[in-house]
């Protein structure tokens, strides 16, 4: 993924933010030899880290996928992944693009979005109690407390489907993110693709043109 200066992250605090509200992506995983990459959709939960370094210190991801996944031998021949998440994104017509002085027609289309790339060193966990503590950090993560029975091991009603699944503990060692929002482009541009984005009203307007508006603002 290229990252302009203009496009990058200011800082850790701004790409966890945003990943603390979008908890759905794509872990792709190395393929097995002659195949290609194997992408699986799923929903997570992301704990930032304490520091900067390798390790704990971008943070940890848990996900859990069903046991008869077929990633699960690629993961075991090689542990090392990419978690994809992309959102906040538009399509920006040519138009709203075109410099100033230039004719609209002459603007260049393009696209706004945010993406946040994590590296991972992924953990396969099979024990039964470890893996409850972690679906239950997982379901904590997306719904309020008391809504549904904590999973524990052995006990109704969700003891028994743990062998059902295995618990991915994805460890962070790396982390790419990308704002993208004309933010080299003149005030002019900015304002012509803010105010294209609200007139549109399209179904994901709304989230890049708050993006947009909360980049301009912190520059």
């Amino acid at each position: 993924m290229l990252i302009h200066p203009w496009d990058a992250a200011r800082d850790a605090a701004e790409w966890q933010q945003w990943l603390a509200a979008h908890d759905f992506g794509q872990l792709a995983v190395n393929g097995l030899p002659g195949e290609p990459p194997f992408v699986q959709p799923m929903h997570f939960a992301y704990a930032p880290g304490s520091g900067a370094g390798a390790g704990t210190g971008f943070g940890e991801v848990v996900a859990h996928l069903a046991r008869p996944n077929p990633v699960w031998p690629a993961l075991a021949a090689n542990p090392d992944v990419l978690l994809s998440v992309v959102d906040d994104y538009a399509f920006v017509p040519g138009p709203w693009q075109a410099p100033p002085g230039v004719p609209a027609e002459h603007g260049t289309p393009t696209s706004v979005y945010t993406a946040v790339q994590l590296r991972c060193t992924a953990e396969v966990v099979d024990d039964p109690e470890l893996k409850a503590e972690l679906l239950n950090r997982q379901v904590g993560h997306f719904q309020e407390p008391g809504t549904s029975v904590p999973v524990a091991a052995g006990e109704a009603p969700y003891g028994r489907m743990l062998p059902g699944i295995r618990v991915l503990r994805l460890r962070v060692t790396d982390v790419r993110a990308k704002f993208k929002y004309a933010g080299h482009k003149p005030e002019e541009v900015k304002d012509r693709i803010a105010q294209g984005l609200a007139e549109r009203g399209g179904p994901r307007d709304a989230g890049a043109l708050a993006m947009q508006r909360r980049r301009r603002e912190d520059a």
